[in-house]
């Protein structure tokens, strides 16, 4: 192992119990051992994931939040005894592997509750929210300290939670927890004075208005995780150690609204002062650890950093945070495993907390410990397959359905939470096979085919992997996606396929001797020939990849995430981007997580970069460009250069056969994630 990372792998403490290295792995929506959305189970999945982690390595595993309340059902966690039991059954397994685990207890979610259309339809009306209580309670789901609008809904608001129902909850955490040590868990973890749910609605002077026990003073706001840690040592026991989620600084400056990093502005949450105060009550009321990052969910992207956040964003603020308290300390939020040993080692940080590179891959800690660093496949904070809520200016969250039901995934790594559906057999008939295309769907697609057995070969019209991707990786800020392209660059070699470069395929016919052939041909950029003056577009290939010399100000036709990260490289340039764009708000996309999308829409409120929302362009002249609003007022604005960001078509080759097969974008338009479980789904059955 590389010496950079020993502080990695040095013991410490939480309570009286020893984790055996410094490696945290945070929840994450979909891993609970309880199941998520259904009604509370012993989840075998869960189970055999978590597991995984701690046989890899990780010395604390939280597995995924559990609301002491059943979302669905309604039932009190405890009140399920056969669970319990299970649980019990399972952990000298988990012990095994000499890591500890925290279970992570919620009070709820108030309104950060991601509701959907047809939950604000049963809070809206009385009547049915109360036909449907003993099923979903969206009422009770959604209260909150006050009377506060859902980040989700805006007209939509919290009810405020009574007396009798937060005593009822405080017991509920403290029979929850001694049930969960009786089990043999090692600890838990309260959620959370953090991210803007429930507790934290409370704590936030701005965001609670009540004029009881709960409200007003510091003291009444910090009532109710403080009566929790209480009733969880009066009944699991003094000495059982429980850790809280803690967000040191909320970085919101209004409903909806976070603060973009680097910003100057007005604390509308949390603010450093008070959490300084904060952290030393909440320790001397009994809490053991503190596992920390910042923002709310109206800042999302500071507790789920995409890609367009610094590394370890929230470092400065937790090692700050860490001078106010004797309890050990975690930092979470795209942490750099060599940065945390290097603060570790220094004294300025107790344990880094690492959510999803566990996801995206189940040996990255066997990996640092062997040498092997350069072989971990990276996590490149896309939530398409771990956390992809979403909305848009008018909705409510609209993710689908089996996502909602399925968090915990991972779009780079499809076994991640489905080890049964994504899993490689062996064949019995080792085929020859012929893919077409080199992006991230064939490169996946010979992979997998190759460690079942089969022997595939890529036909790439190009001279190198990676196909569209090498333009979204392009962009400055994507480290992460250019370490995946050196990630497959080597897998490749690794594996041995055989990559055919520069030749390209327009005939199938022309493939002989091949038993399958996989086409994965992409996609090209749409077009709009009725729109007058549209040849004077440029690609984002030839703006982010080819390095295309382009003036000052930039229009984009569409405001896409696409549009939107190429406006936001625009900005790190020092340029002047304009964005025109169909819909009622920028990156209108089911699949696009709230944390990215927000990000981008905040950046280009915080930049003033002029945005036509519901408008089009009708002509593209020499100097100017014509927007037509929907209310059908016509805007003239000059421009340098105009990027096409209109979207991409499908562009397979060849027809369909019992032989044929079609992987990523030439199927249908989508993201990395679609492209890489499309070519599981196509691997696995040749």
């Amino acid at each position: 192992m590389d010496e950079k990372y020993s502080a990695l792998f040095t013991p410490f403490k939480i309570g009286n119990v020893e984790i055996k290295n410094r490696i945290v792995q945070c929840s994450m929506g979909g891993t609970s051992l309880f199941g998520w959305l259904e009604p509370c189970h012993f989840d075998k999945e869960a189970a055999n994931f978590l597991l995984q982690r701690a046989q890899d390595g990780v010395g604390l595993i939280l597995p995924g939040m559990q609301c002491v309340r059943d979302t669905m059902g309604c039932r009190w966690l405890w009140q399920n005894e056969p669970m319990f039991k299970e649980l019990a059954a399972w952990m000298p397994e988990f012990h095994k592997t000499g890591a500890k685990l925290f279970i992570q207890l919620a009070a709820g979610f108030g309104r950060s509750m991601a509701v959907t259309s047809w939950m604000v339809m049963l809070n809206k009306n009385p009547l049915l929210g109360k036909l449907a209580s003993p099923f979903v309670d969206v009422s009770f789901s959604c209260a909150s300290a006050s009377a506060t609008p859902n980040r989700w809904q805006e007209d939509m608001l919290s009810r405020p939670m009574t007396v009798e129902e937060i005593h009822t909850m405080v017991d509920a955490f403290g029979k929850t927890a001694k049930k969960l040590r009786d089990a043999g868990v090692d600890g838990v973890e309260i959620h959370a004075v953090h991210e803007g749910y429930l507790l934290d609605q409370f704590t936030i002077a701005n965001w609670n208005s009540r004029t009881d026990q709960y409200g007003g003073s510091f003291e009444n706001r910090f009532r109710f995780p403080v009566e929790i840690v209480q009733s969880i040592k009066r009944q699991a026991g003094a000495d059982f150690p429980v850790s809280l989620r803690y967000s040191v600084v909320s970085k919101t400056k209004s409903w909806f609204h976070g603060a973009m990093p680097g910003e100057e502005y007005e604390e509308f949450g949390r603010d450093m002062p008070e959490s300084e105060k904060a952290i030393k009550y909440l320790e001397e009321a009994g809490y053991d650890f503190f596992n920390c990052d910042n923002g709310t969910y109206d800042a999302w992207y500071w507790a789920h950093p995409p890609q367009y956040m610094p590394d370890n964003c929230n470092l400065a603020d937790v090692e700050h945070i860490r001078q106010f308290t004797n309890a050990p300390v975690a930092c979470a939020g795209r942490m750099d495993p060599v940065k945390a040993a290097e603060e570790i080692a220094a004294g300025r940080l107790d344990a880094v907390a690492i959510a999803r590179q566990n996801l995206c891959d189940p040996d990255w800690i066997t990996k640092i410990r062997q040498g092997r660093h350069e072989e971990i496949k990276p996590c490149i904070r896309c939530h398409n397959g771990c956390f992809n809520f979403a909305k848009f200016k008018g909705t409510a969250n609209i993710q689908a359905l089996p996502d909602s039901l399925h968090l915990g995934r991972c779009a780079l790594h499809p076994p991640t939470m489905q080890h049964n559906r994504y899993k490689i057999v062996p064949t019995k008939k080792p085929k020859k096979v012929a893919i077409i295309g080199a992006g991230i769907g064939g490169c996946e697609t010979a992979l997998v085919l190759k460690k079942r057995g089969h022997n595939p070969v890529i036909f790439e019209k190009t001279d190198k992997i990676g196909g569209l991707f090498l333009t979204a990786s392009a962009m400055s800020f994507k480290e992460n996606d250019k370490e995946l392209l050196r990630w497959y660059e080597r897998e490749m070699k690794a594996q041995n396929i055989d990559i055919r470069f520069n030749t390209e395929v327009t005939d199938l016919g022309t493939l002989r001797g091949y038993d399958e052939i996989v086409v994965a041909t992409g996609a090209i950029p749409r077009t709009m020939p009725n729109v007058k003056g549209f040849e004077k577009c440029i690609t984002f290939t030839q703006l982010l990849r080819e390095k295309k010399p382009v003036g000052d100000k930039v229009v984009f036709f569409g405001g896409g995430q696409s549009s939107c990260e190429a406006a936001y490289e625009m900005i790190l340039q020092g340029k002047h981007p304009i964005i025109v764009e169909y819909a009622k708000d920028l990156v209108p996309a089911q699949n696009v997580c709230l944390a990215n999308a927000s990000f981008l829409r905040d950046m280009m409120l915080y930049k003033k970069v002029p945005t036509f929302l519901e408008s089009t362009i009708t002509e593209i002249k020499d100097k100017t460009v014509v927007i037509r609003g929907k209310d059908g007022k016509v805007t003239e604005v000059e421009y340098d250069d105009i990027v096409n960001g209109i979207g991409f078509v499908p562009t397979p080759v060849g027809g369909k056969g019992p032989h044929i097969h079609r992987v990523g974008d030439c199927v249908s338009i989508g993201n990395l994630r679609t492209a890489i479980w499309r070519a599981w789904d196509v691997a696995m059955k040749i």
